[in-house]
């Protein structure tokens, strides 16, 4: 194919550091055997690599000049299963139970794609992936940072986060504006989530982190009253940045026993 030329409305920014991409293969830890989907391939600085170690590999691409480019990688004919789709509509339980995930995800795209990918988490093993460090930091902010957040709380009850390590602008074509870091998300065991009501929780945490400024008396007050935050021994001038997972499920699981 002629040069790409990185198109902004699909948020890409191509790794060109072939030792950032060693890195993150190395720390995957990969078996010949794995079943393994990337998601946004690009021109291949994770592909070709991964396709070294693994008998097999699913790419998720939607602009269409790429799909091309790998149809014509003959190659690899029988290595690869191109899905042509937006990422955000593709039903991920499709694929092969304990399936991995890995790719440098379009920024423009990663929260909502990290939402999406929490329906399909009880059918993956784990997913290495390349974010914004931003996102990343936000992923992995502890309880009373600036950086806690819905999508902290609601990430964190769902999977085990580990940010491994970041990237500089350089290692990309084009340089992005921002640091990036390559984060594991491991999807936690059916036991460990412990709401009763997994909407409720999510609801909870949306109106709680509502409006960050707020007191939990406030941003709450359509759920919890006075009387019930003693019964929860919550104090309700706390902020929801304060509050840990644990407490949020302690809430709405509060909430499903009065409801």
């Amino acid at each position: 194919m002629t040069k790409h030329i990185a198109r902004k409305r699909f948020g890409q920014h191509f790794l060109v550091d072939q030792s950032i991409t060693y890195n993150i293969i190395k720390l995957a830890h990969f078996c010949r055997e794995d079943s393994v989907v990337e998601i946004g391939p690009g021109l291949g600085a994770l592909t070709h690599p991964l396709l070294k170690e693994l008998d097999h590999l699913t790419l998720i691409e939607l602009d269409r000049d790429l799909i091309h480019y790998w149809q014509q990688q003959t190659q690899y004919k029988s290595q690869i299963t191109i899905v042509e789709s937006d990422v955000l509509q593709v039903d991920f339980k499709q694929f092969p139970n304990h399936f991995r995930l890995i790719g440098n995800l379009p920024y423009n795209i990663s929260t909502p794609l990290l939402f999406h990918l929490t329906m399909s988490a009880d059918k993956w093993r784990d997913a290495h992936f390349m974010l914004q460090k931003e996102v990343v930091d936000r992923l992995t902010a502890q309880p009373g940072s600036g950086d806690y957040s819905r999508l902290t709380v609601m990430m964190s009850y769902r999977f085990h986060l580990e940010h491994l390590f970041d990237v500089p602008p350089s290692a990309f074509n084009p340089p992005p504006k921002v640091m990036s870091a390559i984060i594991r998300l491991i999807p936690k065991s059916m036991d460990r989530l412990t709401a009763h009501n997994e909407k409720l929780f999510a609801q909870v945490v949306m109106d709680a982190f509502s409006q960050r400024r707020k007191m939990l008396r406030s941003t709450l007050k359509k759920w919890v009253n006075e009387s019930q935050w003693e019964q929860l021994a919550i104090d309700p001038q706390r902020r929801a940045e304060t509050l840990s997972v644990d407490d949020f499920v302690k809430i709405a699981n509060f909430l499903c026993g009065i409801a």
